[in-house]
């Protein structure tokens, strides 16, 4: 099967980020290898300075009280029919169905983890150490699947430079060790990234330098130092995403505050006392949109239909280039109606005007975003409350004014409730054939490349929003006056004068809220320029493309990195949300086709494939590398090849 081309070296694979994107990618890796690559020898290094399989952002020292934002049996690692690529299907459980086998005693587990598990239904939603815990679980049963040729090594480091020829080895230079690590192939799966300030949070955070307040930039929230923000004192919060949530929990229950039900079966929220008070708003001035609390019935969505691959590939082949609100949203908004109406039509016909047939013919037939598309809807469905309309949908408030902040409170606290019982009420039940199309169209978006910040921020708003028991201590918190809204459009200024940040929002012209403390709720966007993470860094200097956005830019087909004349790089790949590529998470709902299952694919192919004319089966591993089939995750001492801390 392999061809050798250096009797005195043995391949060599670097995948820098051992989190949940270097597992998929190691997951595929050990399915597609007998195929590709038989028992030829290989070393697989893996450098992360955070636990493998959750990485940094699901490692388990966090909080016990953050969640995940999906049930637990819409989590799965492992790929299915769904997944269009060319090797094969691993089945593997989603986290509910690994949770089941633990309580039976099939998978051991951590005993702290014990009463998670016992309590973790299909529909709850996990905690994020319990989710680590999956996660290394995966993790060990992909490195446990690899042919027992491979030798796999950890590094518990972090990668700061990559060096070496388009035609030769590659160098991995790790922090405070002296020599290299030496690559056939380079893959970085780096998740998301801290980032150097742009100009705008610069002014804010020196401001608050000059006048001693504080300024918490973008960051991922449970590595925030949030001990800066005072009991009972007024906190701005720029943002009303995840990120908010979990500051909200920190600043809460992680303050020894309390929610105790009613008879009613409302919240009530019991303050520690220790709490500040968080004034939260955003450009559209409400949280994202609770996830939904029902399952689908009947027939999917046909998707896709009006965006999916034909139309992707004639939007590639345009010679003038594509601008994304001219030429692909409205293809995704025809989309998104038509699985709209689709469900509309089949599952609630009592709330239509015609039959599904020739609504479809005439759907078919009428421009996006046309008069004509606007007049077969208005005959065909005749209360406006079920039509949609994506741009409606993306300003929830728009031309909303209330006379003062107390109008503005109800008025929010009243959308929220009426959110909530939209979305836990199968009668709206297109809502959800909707996310089903947001999940087909993110994977087409994927061949297009960079489609800037906007597009994310719309799906996050419409199908990554919390889960519907966090908004429910939301209004408790507003109720209690721990948080209050602050609406849409919201701005933040620095008050030279009087040494504060100001906020106001047109939802209630002429008001303002000062504060000596700022938080932007938020991830930092992940901009090859400005990122803090050296390898990247000096990768982008060195002629790594990037988009106008910032994303480092890689082949669409195997996710080779670009340099800045559009050549694939033969020997460096990269995976995750830094790039052109990024897909909504590295893992996914199963049955829904996922993008980075797919790139997980395409990437472990293209690098067996290299590899196989290379491989080496004389050569035997080092004496002092452990190679151990059953479990090759173990520290080994220190060489050129050996893990290490």
């Amino acid at each position: 099967m392999s061809r050798p081309v250096n009797n005195s070296v043995r391949p060599s694979v670097v995948i820098v980020g051992a989190g949940p994107r270097g597992t998929g990618l190691i997951e595929r890796l050990a399915a597609n290898a007998p195929e590709l690559y038989g028992d030829a020898p290989l070393d697989l290094h893996l450098v992360d300075p955070h636990p493998p399989g959750g990485g940094r952002i699901w490692r388990r020292d966090q909080s016990p009280l953050l969640w995940m934002n999906s049930t637990a049996e819409d989590v799965t690692m492992f790929t299915d029919e769904s997944v269009e690529q060319a090797g094969p299907v691993r089945p593997g459980p989603s986290l509910a169905q690994w949770a089941a086998a633990v309580r039976a005693g099939e998978i051991a587990v951590d005993p702290g983890l014990a009463e998670a598990v016992a309590a973790l239904g299909p529909r709850d939603f996990a905690g994020r150490r319990l989710q680590s815990a999956y996660l290394s679980w995966v993790y060990e049963r992909s490195v446990a699947a690899l042919p027992s040729s491979v030798a796999v090594h950890e590094h518990r480091r972090p990668a700061v430079r990559v060096s070496g020829s388009r035609a030769g080895r590659q160098q991995v230079w790790l922090a405070g060790r002296p020599a290299p690590l030496l690559a056939d192939l380079v893959v970085l799966a780096l998740g998301h990234l801290e980032s150097e300030l742009p100009p705008e949070q610069q002014e804010l955070s020196d401001f608050a330098a000059r006048h001693g307040l504080v300024h918490l930039p973008p960051a991922f929230t449970a590595d925030s130092d949030l001990s800066a923000l005072r009991p009972g004192e007024p906190v701005l919060v720029r943002g009303f995403g995840l990120a908010f949530v979990d500051l909200m929990v920190l600043l809460t229950e992680g303050r020894g505050g309390r929610y105790v039900e009613g008879a009613d079966g409302q919240l009530t929220y019991r303050p520690s006392g220790r709490e500040p008070v968080l004034h939260v708003g955003s450009r559209r001035g409400v949280p994202y949109h609770s996830k939904i609390g029902y399952e689908l019935s009947g027939e999917r969505p046909p998707v896709p239909r009006f965006f999916g691959p034909a139309q992707v590939d004639e939007l590639l082949a345009r010679p003038g280039g594509v601008d994304f609100r001219r030429d692909v949203w409205p293809l995704i908004g025809k989309e998104l109606g038509f699985a709209h109406y689709h469900r509309l039509f089949t599952a609630h016909p009592e709330r239509t005007r015609m039959n599904w047939a020739d609504f479809e013919e005439e759907y078919a037939a009428a421009d996006p975003g046309s008069p004509a598309l606007g007049a077969l809807v208005g005959a065909a469905v005749p209360d406006p409350v079920d039509r949609l309309d994506p741009d409606a949908l993306d300003h929830p408030l728009a031309g909303v004014r209330y006379p003062d902040g107390e109008a503005l409170q109800e008025g929010l606290r009243g959308w929220i409730e009426a959110d909530l019982a939209r979305r836990h009420d199968p009668a709206h039940s297109p809502d959800l054939a909707v996310f089903l199309a947001l999940l087909s169209v993110y994977g087409q978006l994927v061949r297009l490349g960079d489609r800037g910040p906007w597009w994310h921020g719309f799906f996050s708003y419409l199908a990554s929003g919390p889960p519907g028991p966090r908004l429910r201590q939301l209004l408790a918190l507003s109720r209690a006056g721990v948080v209050r809204f602050l609406g849409a459009g919201t701005t933040v200024t620095a008050d030279e004068r009087r040494g504060v940040f100001r906020a106001g929002s047109a939802a209630v012209p002429g008001e303002w809220v000062a504060a000596r403390a700022l938080v932007e709720a938020r991830l930092p966007e992940p901009t090859v320029e400005r990122t803090r993470d050296p390898l990247l860094r000096a990768l982008y200097a060195d002629g790594a493309a990037a988009t106008p956005a910032g994303l480092l830019a890689v082949d669409p087909a195997d996710a080779r990195i670009l340099d800045r004349a559009g050549r694939p790089h033969p020997r460096r790949f990269a995976l995750g949300p830094h790039t052109d590529a990024r897909s909504g998470g590295a893992f996914a709902r199963p049955r829904t086709n996922a993008p980075a299952f797919r790139q997980n694919d395409a990437t472990a192919r293209a690098l067996l494939t290299f590899l196989r004319a290379r491989a080496t089966p004389t050569v035997p591993a080092s004496p002092r590398t452990v190679t151990v089939p059953a479990a090759r995750t173990a520290p080994t001492p220190e060489d050129s090849h050996a893990a290490d801390h």
